[in-house]
């Protein structure tokens, strides 16, 4: 039996460094991919996740699986493309600190209600229908749509519900896209004394 030092890359990983380098690409790809594929749809689609959803999930883990690791899937390649998740994911957070690295990744947030106006262009702009609207405003203990000051799309898909009643603060709306269709007797300004 050889020394451990005496072993080389392929006998030590049962892979080789080329295969290791295919395999850390091949994770790059799907990973990006994926990402790229979550932005485009929306954020609205990582927060409902219906049974198809999870059929999808399952399918799209088993196609990104066998797509990283090859024909032969083996412990040494396992590994290497979890930790290219891992390390993907850390760079990622890293990129999310940045105001303009977050803009790239994330979705930004988007004003879909102000006041008892319903925004379509902003709802499809999200994937997001006007049942999905009513249903996250029934769960935040909406009774009338008078009681609304503005409905906010989060980057993570679920519905924020800022109610009448004390002005909002205007950099609690930062970044917010379509703020300016909140109606100004809804928000305040804490220089001018504005707010409660």
């Amino acid at each position: 039996m050889k020394e451990i030092n005496a072993l080389t890359f392929e006998e030590l990983l049962g892979i080789t460094g080329f295969q290791a380098l295919t395999i850390v690409l091949a994770t790059v790809a799907m990973y990006a991919f994926l990402l790229v594929l979550l932005r485009v749809l929306g954020q609205r689609v990582s927060a409902r996740l219906s049974t198809y959803d999870m059929a999808a999930i399952i399918i799209i883990g088993a196609i990104a699986g066998r797509a990283t690791l090859g024909h032969t899937p083996t412990l040494a390649g396992g590994i290497v493309a979890l930790l290219t998740l891992f390390s993907m994911r850390a760079v990622l957070g890293l990129l999310r600190l940045n105001p303009r690295g977050n803009s790239i990744i994330n979705n930004p947030p988007i004003v879909v209600m102000a006041g008892t106006t319903i925004f379509p262009d902003a709802l499809r702009e999200a994937h997001v229908s006007e049942n999905e609207l009513w249903m996250a405003l029934r769960q935040a203990g909406v009774r009338n749509d008078d009681e609304i000051a503005a409905v906010v799309l989060e980057p993570n898909g679920k519905f924020s519900v800022l109610r009448r009643g004390v002005p909002i603060d205007p950099r609690i709306l930062a970044h917010t896209r379509g703020q300016d269709r909140i109606p100004r007797a809804f928000l305040g300004d804490k220089r001018f004394g504005d707010l409660s």
